[in-house]
């Protein structure tokens, strides 16, 4: 029952009980009817100048005769998309706070705000893996590595729903390339699906995750939102989900007997496969009815477990964009910060700064991720050049020259006290791909799902707007990553400027890797700043003068070059993905990377010492003291890496199994206890088709990153 077992006022038994009454009372129509959203497209668009997708829920039918009621969807996962809502920084930002405790507080303003505005339900649980950084949506996911995407996405999902709102993990599965997604067939073998592409959707699930979003890909000849080894063998036989699943927008479903035979139940946001195609496909006999009311139920049994759990609090507007929310999304931009360079502490800048100059288009410019599904409209964003100005107040002159004024910028950069270079990408580089192709095949399907929902009116204009231009969907949005490195413009001015100030800064925006090597030996330091959210400018102005350490660490590896990078195409129909990518190819090829998973500078200094490995039944529980050595109070992120040596199976060379953010005052040392569960360390046994741990002796490495040189070290035996 979603880990809400102790506060809903119906047991498992009567939730069952109450969900086969009102199955039974339902015609064959009204059935169905519960199964599909009523996207109002045009209506949003006229109601809320332009904005087309989700400023209100998406919903479902319901069934009001019966009091079940709608399906109220709101995207995700920067914040809630609907309203002037808090707009945090992406997740792939939050991803590098390692930081469980904030992302669930996180969660606890999403699920606020989402009741405030409407909604009973959050598809912004977005846990696809980093398999290359050239992916376009790799912003809205937490990391490369499946064991910290698995304990953020738990983390989001369990706060989510102490709200009522039922939580969406998505998007299942397999989907990490943006521009092919709704064509590409990804081929993989059963071990890497289970081993490299799955734990983190299991763990949500674990953690109580109500709903899944199957994804647009194909997965073995079959689509994602079809297939039902992934939907009903390994979500619902395997791992015991007992929520409902949904179909990705529009293009998730292509053939209705074969969705509802996988497990899909709900198609979203329009009926254009199922409800009246699933309905007379019911009544001809091509599908089973019991097929049916297998998803009724699932979705009237998740319904009546939310709407039967007492509200913590009175979900009014006034909740919306709270102080104490602006709050958090300022000090989750600082804690996602990593700070990757800093030669001759050229960091923390001096508070009695002057005179700045402050180069790139990106530090005037709001810039919060991209422009798809998971757009937030906050109420305002503090640019770099602004929370620069809040900061320094009058005292200080900061002169802005975007990448075309190199002339003067190079004049200018021995007068001043500082350089800052803010650069990187915007929606413009890097997003969701929105449509297959041209605009007539965007509007299709949707014109289909106008027709379906009985409205003449709305059907015959989306004809005509489907005629009026003809042409790409994607002229102003990103998609997938042309090039890995910054632009040729900021390039050339980093090179321009670089050694003609002792104090020069480079701030990088994204929502992934950036390619560094042309530039960075030229720089003594350099911030990765991320799409920082709506109070990312604040955030950026503390840490660079002190009143923040940063402590975000690499949610991804930067390799010294692309070519240590797995094979990535945007265009391919088909993709064999494989066992490794990020720091486990690195690993495996014995590349040592420019900047390792896990990596991250503070403005103090921490030693690692007395390492210690005990077992009990189900962990391994790891020791290691921390000392602060430093000059300023910090927070420090403990990672514990596992490996086997000798194993009798391929494996990774170690794997994330464990982390830890403590605070350690200057001057203090600190014991950190990680328990690392021996689940996490077993394989999965393809023709056994089951998890098995390997007896032998094991490596539990504990360090501040993946980098294998300063880890300490210890061995165990486990049975």
């Amino acid at each position: 029952m979603f880990r809400k077992e102790k506060e809903c006022k119906l047991s498992a038994p009567e939730i069952e009980q109450r969900a086969v009454e009102l199955l039974g009372q339902m015609t064959l129509k009204e059935k169905v009817w519960l199964l599909n959203g009523n996207w109002e497209m045009l209506t949003n668009g006229l109601r809320f100048n332009g904005n087309f997708y989700n400023p209100e829920p998406i919903k479902t039918n319901g069934l009001k005769r019966l009091g079940i009621p709608p399906i109220k969807f709101t995207d995700g996962p920067r914040g809630v998309v609907m309203g002037k809502a808090t707009c945090f920084p992406v997740s792939m930002a939050r991803g590098a706070s390692f930081d469980r405790v904030l992302e669930k507080k996180i969660g606890d303003v999403i699920g606020k705000e989402a009741r405030a505005l409407g909604a009973n339900y959050f598809g912004g649980v977005c846990i696809n893996i980093l398999r290359h950084p050239a992916w376009g949506r790799a912003q809205e996911t937490y990391s490369e590595d499946p064991y910290l995407l698995g304990e953020m996405g738990s983390a989001l999902t369990e706060s989510v729903q102490a709200h009522n709102v039922i939580a969406c993990a998505k998007h299942y599965a397999l989907n990490n390339i943006e521009n092919s997604r709704f064509f590409v067939n990804v081929k993989v073998d059963e071990r890497s699906l289970r081993e490299v592409y799955l734990p983190h959707f299991k763990k949500a699930v674990d953690a109580g995750a109500a709903s899944i979003m199957g994804a647009y890909n194909l997965y073995e000849g079959n689509q994602a939102c079809e297939s039902k080894h992934l939907l009903t063998e390994i979500l619902r036989d395997d791992w015991g989900f007992e929520g409902f699943t949904i179909s990705d927008f529009i293009f998730g479903v292509r053939n209705t007997k074969k969705a509802i035979e996988a497990g899909l139940d709900v198609e979203m946001p329009l009926p254009i496969h199922y409800q009246k195609k699933l309905l007379k496909a019911v009544k001809s006999g091509i599908v089973d009815e019991t097929l049916v009311d297998q998803a009724v139920l699932r979705v009237v049994k998740t319904l009546l477990v939310f709407e039967n759990c007492p509200d913590k609090l009175e979900y009014s507007r006034e909740l919306v964009t709270h102080p104490d929310h602006i709050a958090l999304a300022r000090e989750a931009a600082e804690k996602s910060m990593v700070l990757i360079k800093n030669e001759n502490a050229a960091l923390p800048l001096d508070k009695h700064t002057r005179k700045i100059l402050l180069l790139g288009r990106l530090a005037n410019q709001e810039n919060t991720g991209d422009h798809g599904s998971s757009q937030v409209y906050p109420p305002y964003v503090v640019t770099p050049l602004d929370g620069l100005k809040h900061y320094l107040g009058d005292e200080a002159e900061i002169i802005h020259l975007d990448e075309h004024q190199i002339d003067q910028a190079k004049k200018l950069a021995p007068e001043v006290d500082c350089i800052i270079i803010v650069a990187g990408n915007d929606f413009s580089d890097e997003g969701e791909y929105i449509s297959p192709g041209s605009q007539e095949e965007f509007f299709k399907p949707v014109i289909k799902g106008y027709k379906n929902m009985g409205k003449p009116f709305q059907t015959v204009l989306m004809k005509i707007a489907s005629r009026l231009r003809n042409k790409k969907m994607q002229a102003d949005a990103g998609g997938d990553r042309q090039c890995l490195s910054l632009k040729p413009a900021e390039i050339e001015l980093i090179k321009a400027v670089s050694g003609l100030n002792p104090n020069t800064i480079v701030v990088l925006v994204c929502g992934s890797m950036i390619m560094i090597d042309d530039w960075a030996a030229r720089v003594p330091a350099i911030l990765y700043g991320w799409y920082s959210g709506m109070e990312g400018g604040n955030a950026l102005a503390r840490i660079l003068f002190g009143d923040a350490n940063p402590c975000g660490k690499l949610p991804f590896s930067i390799p010294q070059e692309t070519g240590h990078l797995p094979y990535f195409s945007s265009s391919d129909k088909e993709i064999q993905y494989d066992f490794y990518h990020g720091y486990t190819l690195l690993d495996k090829n014995g590349h040592k990377p420019a900047y390792p998973f896990g990596f991250g500078l503070s403005y103090t200094h921490y030693t690692y010492q007395e390492l210690k490995l005990e077992k009990s039944d189900d962990h391994i529980m790891v020791t290691v003291t921390v000392t602060n050595d430093g000059a300023v109070d910090g927070e420090e992120i403990v990672q514990v890496y596992a490996g086997m040596e000798k194993s009798k199976v391929e494996r990774h060379h170690k794997l994330l199994k464990g982390f830890e953010k403590v605070f350690i005052p200057t001057g203090k040392s600190v014991e950190v206890k990680i328990p690392v569960r021996i689940d996490e360390l077993r394989v999965f046994n393809t023709d056994r088709n089951r998890w098995e741990l390997e007896p032998g002796s094991y490596t539990i490495m504990a360090g501040a990153s993946s980098n294998e040189g300063t880890l300490l070290k210890g061995k165990i035996e486990l049975e």
